[in-house]
């Protein structure tokens, strides 16, 4: 049997530069409560930006020295930090924040998440209702499910250890809501191909092999 999440996640464990981030306010929120609110937090972080360093055009900011392709499909709520690279093909949508340094390669769907510096989504990726901390690199088709399709009940579940984080032996626990992909480490490696279904905490430095699926509901699958 499932019982409800005991403990807060401490995001700070997964991404170590969250406190000092503007999402720092809501460093107390579980996982999967920053993607359900996140058009709401992209459009209050949206109201303090510097308009000299942003292009700002409805709820859609991008700053300055990123570059986009054209060809790419940027929906607003977002904001998209310096330095960042969106390609041809592209489409983000559902209030997406995207910190400095990223790479969002061609044929990526970003879908309600918040991703921090340096991250890279190669090419032809989907990431949906997910918080990726920094540095983390999804090789081409790998992708974080957000939606347990196979099955009646649509509740997701996570894996959580005694500490409050990801690891082998925790218990299962729902999370109340029916959309939410992964909480990604720092650092994280994804492999091409790879399939993370919706409720994985991937501590920092995780490493998933390529053509692979990693199902933390499933009790054999180390998290």
């Amino acid at each position: 049997m499932s019982s409800p999440v005991p403990h807060a996640i401490d995001l700070h464990a997964y991404i170590a530069g969250f406190a000092a981030s503007p999402l720092a306010r809501w460093g107390r929120c579980l996982p999967w409560e920053l993607p359900v609110q996140a058009p709401q937090i992209v459009r209050e972080l949206l109201a303090g930006l510097p308009a000299g360093e942003y292009a700002i055009e409805g709820d859609v900011a991008i700053h300055r020295s990123a570059r986009v392709e054209p060809g790419a499909v940027l929906k607003g709520p977002l904001i998209l930090g310096a330095g960042c690279f969106v390609a041809t093909g592209a489409y983000l949508r559902g209030g997406n924040w995207v910190d400095a340094g990223c790479s969002i390669g061609p044929g990526v769907e970003l879908k309600s998440s918040f991703v921090f510096a340096g991250t890279a989504l190669a090419h032809f990726n989907f990431v949906g209702d997910s918080v990726l901390g920094a540095g983390v690199n999804m090789e081409a088709g790998s992708i974080v499910c957000n939606h347990r399709n196979e099955r009646a009940d649509k509740n997701i579940r996570v894996r959580i250890r005694d500490g409050g984080d990801g690891g082998d032996g925790g218990a299962l626990h729902p999370t109340g809501c029916e959309k939410f992909g992964a909480l990604v480490g720092d650092g994280a490696r994804i492999g091409a191909n790879a399939v993370i279904a919706p409720g994985a905490l991937l501590l920092p430095g995780r490493v998933v092999a390529r053509a692979s699926l990693l199902d933390q509901e499933l009790p054999n699958d180390p998290l």
